[in-house]
C-alpha cells in the first residue's frame, strides 16, 4: 500500500470542516469560541449542524476557524 501524498501548501488537505469545529469545541468549548470568533451559531444555543451551515456560508467567518485551527496543528501537533 502506498502512503498518502502530503500536500505541504495545504494543512488542511483531507480534514472536515466537521473535524475542525468539533475538535475546536472539545478543545475549548462553545464559550471560548464565541469569544474568539463572535457569531450567533457559537453564542446562541450552539450545535454542531448550525455551526456548519453558517461556516458554509460565510467564508470571513470559516477562513478565521480555520486558520485558529492550524495555528493549533502548528503548536500542539493535533494531525
Amino acid at each position: 500500500m502506498t502512503p498518502p501524498i502530503s500536500h505541504p501548501n495545504d494543512p488542511l488537505h483531507g480534514i472536515t470542516l466537521e473535524t475542525i469545529v468539533t475538535t475546536l469545541v472539545e478543545r475549548h468549548g462553545w464559550y471560548v469560541m464565541s469569544q474568539r470568533i463572535p457569531v450567533r451559531c457559537f453564542q446562541l444555543r450552539p450545535t454542531i449542524k448550525s455551526s456548519l451551515t453558517f461556516l458554509r456560508k460565510t467564508p470571513w467567518a470559516r477562513a478565521k476557524v480555520e486558520a485558529w485551527f492550524i495555528s493549533e496543528i502548528k503548536t500542539s501537533n493535533l494531525a
